[in-house]
């Protein structure tokens, strides 16, 4: 259940043109793994628009640590996402994050 202290992630991202069905089949992938793999993962949820060229992710953890754990576990299958089927991705981070965890972000985007 939601509270003030979790994390909550909105991502979007487009889908290359013609690479729909591809990418349905690379996110159920990145499912798959964010189910049998995290621990602390709350909610992942992805919305497709009815043209099927934009993609939002929903993603809601308890803490940092969560997010980091399901990164961690989903990485060789979003790598493959973005290589094959997405691009111009950007998301959003909604709650308290330490400066730690800014700094690594922040690192790793530079």
């Amino acid at each position: 259940m939601p509270t003030m202290d979790n994390l909550e992630v909105i991502a979007r991202l487009k889908i290359r043109p013609g690479q729909l069905e591809g990418f349905k089949t690379q996110m159920a992938e990145i499912l798959r793994a964010t189910r049998e793999k995290d621990t602390h993962t709350l909610r992942c949820d992805w919305f497709i628009n009815e043209d099927g060229t934009k993609c939002e992710v929903h993603e809601l953890f308890p803490d940092e640590q969560g997010l980091i754990e399901h990164k961690m576990n989903t990485m060789e299958a979003t790598v493959a996402l973005f290589r094959d089927y997405a691009f111009d991705h950007n998301a959003a981070i909604y709650g308290d994050v330490s400066q730690g965890f800014i700094n690594l972000v922040t690192k790793r985007m530079g």
